[in-house]
């Protein structure tokens, strides 16, 4: 059975989503990912291209302005809800962790 198009979301869809909580360009969306998680998620130009047409696509977010080459995104209120569940999701996996092992880090 094949799993729905963004029923989870990979570290690098989350993060782009959550950084377009604010109007942002691509070249912001990269450095502002990287800043935010110190390094341990980036995302290349590649990537950040494709998943923002499948996101513009799905209707997660929004082109709000083109200058040149230049495009600026911000999410949609369907993007705020993908990414409200996907935190959801997060959090009950680190709650079954903690029951599982008594909240102890390996």
């Amino acid at each position: 059975m094949a799993r729905e198009k963004f029923q989870t979301l990979t570290e690098q869809m989350f993060y782009i989503l959550l950084c377009l909580r604010q109007e942002q360009c691509g070249a912001d969306i990269m450095a502002r990912v990287t800043e935010l998680t110190q390094g341990r998620v980036t995302v290349g130009p590649g990537t950040l291209y494709n998943l923002l047409e499948s996101f513009v696509q799905a209707g997660y977010i929004a082109e709000t302005k083109v200058e040149g080459r230049r495009r600026s995104y911000l999410i949609t209120q369907a993007g705020q809800t993908a990414l409200e569940e996907e935190y959801r999701r997060l959090k009950t996996l680190a709650a079954d962790y903690e029951t599982l092992t008594g909240g102890a880090d390996t």
